[in-house]
């Protein structure tokens, strides 16, 4: 399985950014697929996850303002980044896996995806 991240890039206080990633692998129908960022020397936290009936959950940080969707006829999952600040930028991971009771369990991770968002 793979997970193949585009969208980042540089962008200013304010603008916009939309994230995509496309998974890749035979039969592969992943029940929860999402976003998580990580900043240099920082753990990696959670953006916002989706779940194959579309249930979301955000970070509080980005709730508000940010927007995820998926296609589950392409394996998809996108993240609208609207109204970004300097703090959101990092390296931003797909993330393909689990629901499970109080948590979740992510099995696969794509590559990252830069955002800088300049003041």
């Amino acid at each position: 399985v793979q997970l193949q991240a585009s969208g980042g890039g540089l962008v200013q206080t304010g603008g916009s950014l939309r994230l995509s990633c496309s998974a890749s692998g035979s039969v592969f129908r992943p029940n929860l697929m999402g976003w998580y960022r990580q900043e240099a020397g920082k753990q990696r936290d959670m953006v916002a996850v989706i779940t194959r009936n579309h249930n979301t959950h955000y970070g509080d940080s980005v709730a508000g303002r940010f927007t995820i969707s998926r296609d589950n006829a392409k394996n998809s999952v996108y993240l609208q980044m609207d109204r970004l600040k300097p703090e959101d930028s990092a390296v931003y991971y797909c993330a393909a896996g689990r629901l499970q009771p109080g948590s979740i369990d992510i099995e696969y991770w794509g590559n990252g995806t830069l955002v800088t968002v300049s003041s």
